[in-house]
């Protein structure tokens, strides 16, 4: 046995070699990185009605692409194709198209998973591997909607809701809930966005001429492809809004135009203007004419002369009323158009027609029509949801041969008043030199009594420190007779303590004295103890024996170093 598979070892060596060369040079294959590799397989089961992608064991077009890196196929059994993977960059989307699935029922166009279709929800910025044989994808801007404007959905899909309700979830038509300015990564084929303005905006007329809405120009954003992206949006709303006017204009409902500048950006030819009339120029107040009106407001005055007026209208659309009023009225063209516009012509023609022409030459009579259009308007447009702000007359166009006459009129009670003021002038100046006269005289009292006052305080403060100073004096006085006092007293106790002292001390050592002298009975014996305890401890007595028995010999025995006792041995 164990020879056996020595004799086979070569030959599994040989056979190992062989495998592997036809794995790495037949079988390998490498996918880059941001591609993928599409796998088909040759062998497998047959794919069942409909199906159009295969799975692990089935023949077909394999439904997983395989990822970046390197992979072993068999090539008598696998078929392989490296195609780009699907990369959606920043600020984009991808919308997906599945081409399997179950068909969409009648009148539904957005797929669910399962089905076929454009599917819904996107793809966001990033890198994602699918069968381009099994979906497509359209790459398409994401949604930016600038600062100062909001983003009005609508539904594309879903069942219809009821009349003059918003659409709720499955619902197809215009939602109560909004954009706010942001980027927004939104389907295209399932919800439509519309960039409306907010705030304050203008309708501008001039005359007879016509005149303008007036936008507000939008806040430019710091991040480049934010910008770029708000601005597409912009001009994506911005060709709807041409598509409607070119629309309500060929159907002769619409009275509004599109500028000369606003026709060339879409590349079309401009429609001829009316005969007669010429498309008037769109002027511009601080922001950016965004559509011409071919409109404007005359009316007859009270006594029978014709007027127009140049006047701003300032409206705002608040954040929480955009989406009812696109889903009631339209787009801004459409509002300004159906709404604001004729109730601008209406309210103007009604309360300027019951004013003279000389009322509207008058600052006082149009600054009282001024008023009195702001607040009609006003009150007429708060149930459609839209607020105004001011109508501001800027100029009256009255005819000639009544204007000429109220201007010298007035010119001449202007003259008048003129010089009544001058009069009034001239006597105010003479008030005023008399004033200014008492003034001085009144100045010169003044800063007399001022220097009175002055020198009365310093006298009283000179008078006041020389009072000070007396009685410091006298308190120093005081003070020394006081000190000199003490010292006085301490001298003479300083000196009975001292005398008190020393008659105590000698007293005391004579008390002493006495006490020792009674104890020793004799002041002989007192003067012996006084002298021997002046002795210089150190002194020695030397006494000589003079042989036994005899007076020296008991000394010694005694104790030759005591005096005392040698006294006492001298007294026996």
């Amino acid at each position: 046995m164990k020879k056996l598979l020595l004799a086979l070892a070569p030959l599994a060596l040989v056979a190992a070699f062989l495998w592997g060369g036809w794995l790495w040079f037949f079988c390998r294959f490498y996918v880059a990185p941001d591609q993928m590799a599409i796998v088909t397989a040759k062998t497998g089961a047959p794919l069942p009605p409909g199906q159009l992608l295969a799975e692990p064991g089935q023949k077909g077009i394999q439904a997983a692409p395989l990822a970046e890196g390197r992979h072993f196929r068999n090539p008598v059994i696998y078929d392989w194709e490296i195609v780009p993977a699907v990369v959606i960059p920043a600020g984009k989307v991808g919308i997906l198209t599945a081409k399997f699935g179950a068909e969409l029922p009648d009148g539904v166009f957005i797929a669910e998973e399962g089905q076929k279709g454009i599917r819904r929800g996107v793809l966001g910025p990033g890198k994602y591997r699918l069968n381009p044989y099994g979906y497509t994808v359209d790459v398409v801007d994401a949604i930016s909607i600038p600062i100062g404007y909001a983003g009005v959905i609508t539904s594309l899909s879903g069942t219809q809701p009821p009349d003059g309700a918003f659409a709720g979830p499955g619902e197809k038509g215009v939602r109560s809930d909004i954009l706010q300015p942001g980027l927004y990564y939104v389907n295209p084929k399932e919800l439509k966005v519309d960039v409306l303005e907010i705030g304050v905006n203008q309708v501008s007329l001039l005359g007879k001429i016509g005149g303008a809405v007036i936008t507000k120009a939008p806040l430019a954003s710091q991040n480049v492809a934010v910008e770029a992206l708000s601005q597409r949006a912009l001009a994506d709303q911005a060709e709807k809004r041409r598509e409607y006017l070119a629309r309500e204009r060929s159907a002769g409902s619409a009275q509004m135009m599109m500028t000369e500048m606003d026709w060339a950006r879409t590349d079309r030819p401009m429609p001829s203007a009316a005969p007669g009339r010429k498309l008037p120029p769109a002027p511009v107040v601080g922001g950016e004419a965004m559509l011409s009106l071919d409109q404007f407001v005359e009316f007859p005055s009270r006594d029978g002369f014709e007027i127009s007026l140049d006047m701003t209208v300032e409206f705002e659309l608040l954040p929480e009323h955009i989406a009812w009023i696109y889903r009631t009225y339209g787009d801004l063209p459409a509002v300004v158009d159906k709404i604001i516009m004729p109730q601008i012509l209406s309210v103007s023609r009604l309360k300027g027609s019951a004013y003279r022409a000389k009322d509207f030459i008058v600052g006082e009579g149009r600054e009282k029509f001024q008023t009195d259009l702001t607040d009609a308007l006003r009150h007429a447009l708060s149930d459609k949801r839209i607020i105004i702000h001011n109508a501001l007359i800027r100029h009256v166009n009255v005819p000639e041969q009544i204007l000429s006459p109220i201007q010298q009129a007035s010119i001449a009670v202007e003259q008048d008043l003129t010089n009544k003021e001058k009069q009034n002038t001239a006597r105010k100046q003479a008030e005023l030199n008399t004033e200014l006269t008492l003034i001085d005289q009144r100045r010169e009292q003044v800063a007399q009594e001022t220097e009175k006052l002055r020198a009365e305080i310093k006298a009283g403060q000179e008078r006041e420190v020389a009072n000070i100073q007396a009685e410091t004096l006298k308190k120093v006085a005081e003070i020394e007779k006081t000190t000199a006092d003490v010292r006085a007293d301490k001298t003479r106790v300083l000196g009975q303590a001292a005398a008190k002292v020393v008659e105590l001390v000698e007293g005391e050592r004579a008390k002493g004295f006495e006490l020792k002298t009674r104890a020793f009975r004799d002041p002989q014996a007192f003067a012996l103890w006084e002298f021997a305890r002046a002795l210089n401890p150190n002194v020695r007595i030397n006494i000589l024996h003079a042989g036994p028995g005899t007076l020296w010999t008991d000394l010694e025995r005694a104790g030759l170093g005591d005096l005392e006792g040698a006294i006492q041995l001298q007294k026996k």
